[in-house]
Protein backbone atom coordinates (compact mmCIF):
# COMPACT_ATOMS: atom_id res chain seq x y z
CA UNK A 1 0.00 0.00 0.00
CA UNK A 2 1.62 3.53 -1.24
CA UNK A 3 2.41 5.56 2.39
CA UNK A 4 0.67 8.59 3.00
CA UNK A 5 1.71 12.11 1.55
CA UNK A 6 1.52 14.31 4.31
CA UNK A 7 1.35 18.39 3.18
CA UNK A 8 1.10 21.63 4.82
CA UNK A 9 -0.65 24.53 2.84
CA UNK A 10 0.56 27.87 3.52
CA UNK A 11 -2.09 30.37 1.82
CA UNK A 12 -3.41 33.40 3.54
CA UNK A 13 -6.98 33.83 1.64
CA UNK A 14 -9.30 31.36 3.86
CA UNK A 15 -11.58 30.76 0.48
CA UNK A 16 -8.66 29.61 -1.72
CA UNK A 17 -7.09 27.29 1.59
CA UNK A 18 -10.21 25.51 2.24
CA UNK A 19 -10.56 24.95 -1.71
CA UNK A 20 -7.56 24.02 -2.07
CA UNK A 21 -7.72 21.27 0.94
CA UNK A 22 -11.35 19.82 -0.36
CA UNK A 23 -9.05 19.12 -3.61
CA UNK A 24 -6.31 17.62 -2.12
CA UNK A 25 -7.87 15.62 0.21
CA UNK A 26 -10.47 14.45 -1.99
CA UNK A 27 -7.45 11.98 -3.87
CA UNK A 28 -6.53 8.86 -1.70
CA UNK A 29 -3.36 8.96 0.50
CA UNK A 30 -2.97 12.90 0.53
CA UNK A 31 -3.35 13.88 3.85
CA UNK A 32 -3.26 17.72 4.73
CA UNK A 33 -1.89 18.18 8.24
CA UNK A 34 -1.78 22.00 8.77
CA UNK A 35 -2.75 25.15 7.28
CA UNK A 36 -1.31 28.78 7.68
CA UNK A 37 -2.08 31.99 6.75
CA UNK A 38 1.23 33.23 6.88
CA UNK A 39 4.98 32.54 5.92
CA UNK A 40 6.44 32.46 9.69
CA UNK A 41 3.54 30.20 10.95
CA UNK A 42 4.02 27.59 7.82
CA UNK A 43 7.85 27.63 8.79
CA UNK A 44 7.19 26.66 12.11
CA UNK A 45 4.49 23.75 11.49
CA UNK A 46 7.21 22.60 8.00
CA UNK A 47 10.07 22.35 11.03
CA UNK A 48 7.80 20.39 13.61
CA UNK A 49 5.93 18.45 11.47
CA UNK A 50 8.15 17.35 8.41
CA UNK A 51 5.43 16.99 5.78
CA UNK A 52 6.61 15.45 2.43
CA UNK A 53 5.47 18.66 0.81
CA UNK A 54 4.89 22.04 1.51
CA UNK A 55 2.49 24.27 -1.24
CA UNK A 56 3.11 27.81 -0.18
CA UNK A 57 1.16 31.28 -1.58
CA UNK A 58 3.86 33.35 -2.63
CA UNK A 59 2.32 36.51 -1.19
CA UNK A 60 2.10 35.19 2.24
CA UNK A 61 2.43 38.11 5.07
CA UNK A 62 5.37 38.64 7.63
CA UNK A 63 7.79 35.72 5.07
CA UNK A 64 6.63 35.85 1.66
CA UNK A 65 6.85 32.41 -0.31
CA UNK A 66 10.44 33.03 -1.52
CA UNK A 67 11.91 33.71 1.92
CA UNK A 68 9.98 31.14 2.97
CA UNK A 69 11.11 28.38 0.51
CA UNK A 70 15.02 30.04 1.10
CA UNK A 71 15.03 29.22 4.85
CA UNK A 72 13.49 26.20 4.55
CA UNK A 73 16.60 25.06 2.32
CA UNK A 74 18.83 26.73 4.74
CA UNK A 75 17.79 24.68 6.93
CA UNK A 76 17.99 21.63 5.20
CA UNK A 77 14.41 20.50 5.83
CA UNK A 78 13.44 17.21 3.86
CA UNK A 79 10.40 18.50 2.32
CA UNK A 80 9.15 19.03 -1.44
CA UNK A 81 8.19 22.72 -2.25
CA UNK A 82 5.12 23.56 -4.62
CA UNK A 83 4.96 27.54 -5.22
CA UNK A 84 1.36 28.73 -5.63
CA UNK A 85 1.04 32.29 -7.62
CA UNK A 86 -1.55 34.42 -9.75
CA UNK A 87 1.42 35.78 -11.62
CA UNK A 88 3.23 33.93 -14.61
CA UNK A 89 6.04 36.25 -13.86
CA UNK A 90 9.39 34.38 -15.22
CA UNK A 91 11.57 36.32 -12.85
CA UNK A 92 9.24 34.72 -9.79
CA UNK A 93 9.94 31.47 -11.80
CA UNK A 94 13.42 31.84 -11.55
CA UNK A 95 13.69 32.68 -7.92
CA UNK A 96 11.72 29.03 -7.41
CA UNK A 97 14.42 27.19 -9.24
CA UNK A 98 17.12 28.76 -7.61
CA UNK A 99 15.21 27.41 -4.35
CA UNK A 100 14.76 24.02 -5.61
CA UNK A 101 10.90 24.12 -5.90
CA UNK A 102 9.96 21.34 -7.58
CA UNK A 103 6.28 22.45 -8.70
CA UNK A 104 4.69 25.78 -9.89
CA UNK A 105 1.28 26.74 -9.82
CA UNK A 106 -0.94 29.24 -11.07
CA UNK A 107 -4.04 30.19 -8.97
CA UNK A 108 -6.38 29.52 -11.73
CA UNK A 109 -5.68 25.77 -12.04
CA UNK A 110 -8.04 22.88 -11.72
CA UNK A 111 -8.11 20.91 -9.01
CA UNK A 112 -6.68 17.67 -10.91
CA UNK A 113 -3.49 20.47 -11.98
CA UNK A 114 -2.55 20.26 -8.11
CA UNK A 115 -2.77 16.69 -7.39
CA UNK A 116 -0.83 15.70 -10.57
CA UNK A 117 1.73 18.47 -9.67
CA UNK A 118 1.52 17.12 -5.82
CA UNK A 119 2.20 13.25 -6.96
CA UNK A 120 4.79 14.63 -9.62
CA UNK A 121 6.95 16.35 -7.13
CA UNK A 122 6.76 13.67 -4.85
CA UNK A 123 8.19 11.42 -7.26
CA UNK A 124 11.29 13.76 -7.72
CA UNK A 125 9.53 15.30 -11.09
CA UNK A 126 9.52 19.10 -11.62
CA UNK A 127 5.86 20.61 -12.32
CA UNK A 128 4.70 23.43 -13.80
CA UNK A 129 1.40 25.16 -15.06
CA UNK A 130 1.46 24.49 -19.40
CA UNK A 131 2.34 28.63 -18.82
CA UNK A 132 5.80 28.00 -17.89
CA UNK A 133 6.52 24.44 -19.44
CA UNK A 134 8.93 26.31 -22.70
CA UNK A 135 10.37 28.34 -20.39
CA UNK A 136 11.37 25.87 -18.09
CA UNK A 137 13.14 23.45 -20.68
CA UNK A 138 14.56 26.51 -22.39
CA UNK A 139 15.97 27.41 -18.89
CA UNK A 140 16.91 24.29 -17.97
CA UNK A 141 18.97 24.03 -22.16
CA UNK A 142 20.86 27.05 -20.99
CA UNK A 143 21.61 26.87 -17.62
CA UNK A 144 23.26 23.20 -18.65
CA UNK A 145 25.51 24.49 -21.48
CA UNK A 146 26.65 27.55 -18.92
CA UNK A 147 27.43 24.28 -16.58
CA UNK A 148 29.17 22.76 -18.98
CA UNK A 149 31.63 25.83 -19.92
CA UNK A 150 31.80 26.74 -16.05
CA UNK A 151 32.22 23.73 -13.78
CA UNK A 152 32.32 25.83 -11.00
CA UNK A 153 28.57 26.81 -11.40
CA UNK A 154 27.67 23.26 -10.27
CA UNK A 155 29.51 23.97 -6.86
CA UNK A 156 27.22 26.54 -5.66
CA UNK A 157 24.93 26.31 -2.86
CA UNK A 158 21.64 27.76 -2.75
CA UNK A 159 22.52 30.89 -0.94
CA UNK A 160 25.71 31.38 -2.90
CA UNK A 161 23.55 31.11 -6.14
CA UNK A 162 20.75 34.10 -4.57
CA UNK A 163 23.94 36.06 -3.65
CA UNK A 164 25.16 35.98 -6.95
CA UNK A 165 21.82 36.61 -8.48
CA UNK A 166 21.46 39.64 -6.16
CA UNK A 167 25.28 41.01 -7.03
CA UNK A 168 23.36 40.92 -10.92
CA UNK A 169 20.99 43.49 -9.95
CA UNK A 170 24.23 46.01 -8.54
CA UNK A 171 23.22 45.11 -5.02
CA UNK A 172 26.07 46.17 -2.26
CA UNK A 173 27.15 43.57 0.99
CA UNK A 174 25.01 45.42 3.21
CA UNK A 175 21.95 45.76 1.04
CA UNK A 176 22.19 42.08 0.11
CA UNK A 177 22.75 41.06 4.02
CA UNK A 178 19.74 43.76 4.79
CA UNK A 179 17.77 41.62 1.99
CA UNK A 180 18.46 37.95 3.16
CA UNK A 181 18.74 38.58 6.63
CA UNK A 182 22.85 37.76 7.07
CA UNK A 183 25.33 39.73 8.18
CA UNK A 184 27.64 41.75 5.56
CA UNK A 185 30.67 40.02 6.63
CA UNK A 186 28.94 36.32 5.85
CA UNK A 187 27.56 38.21 2.43
CA UNK A 188 32.03 39.21 1.79
CA UNK A 189 32.63 35.28 2.62
CA UNK A 190 29.73 34.26 0.26
CA UNK A 191 31.55 36.63 -2.84
CA UNK A 192 34.74 35.09 -1.59
CA UNK A 193 33.90 31.48 -2.23
CA UNK A 194 32.14 32.23 -5.53
CA UNK A 195 35.01 33.81 -6.62
CA UNK A 196 37.47 30.73 -5.85
CA UNK A 197 34.77 28.34 -7.42
CA UNK A 198 34.33 30.09 -10.70
CA UNK A 199 38.34 30.97 -10.39
CA UNK A 200 37.54 34.78 -10.89
CA UNK A 201 39.47 37.30 -9.32
CA UNK A 202 38.05 40.83 -8.31
CA UNK A 203 34.99 41.85 -7.15
CA UNK A 204 34.25 43.49 -10.60
CA UNK A 205 35.27 40.70 -12.41
CA UNK A 206 31.94 38.67 -10.61
CA UNK A 207 29.97 41.84 -10.87
CA UNK A 208 30.00 41.71 -14.35
CA UNK A 209 29.81 37.98 -14.98
CA UNK A 210 27.07 38.09 -13.04
CA UNK A 211 25.18 40.66 -14.65
CA UNK A 212 26.64 38.65 -18.16
CA UNK A 213 25.11 35.31 -16.92
CA UNK A 214 21.94 36.36 -14.93
CA UNK A 215 19.32 34.85 -17.10
CA UNK A 216 21.32 31.34 -16.64
CA UNK A 217 22.17 31.13 -13.03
Amino acid sequence: MPREISIVIAEDHPFFRDGLRRALESQPGVRVVAEASDGRTAFDYVQTLKPDVAILDIGLPEIDGCELARRIREAQLRVELIFLTICDDEEMFEEALRSDVKGYLLKDCTASEIQRCVRAVCSGQIYASPAMATYLAGKARRVENLSKAIPGLRLLTPQERAILLRIAQNKTSKEIALEMGIAPKTVDTHRLNICHKLEIHGNYVLSRFAIQHKDDI
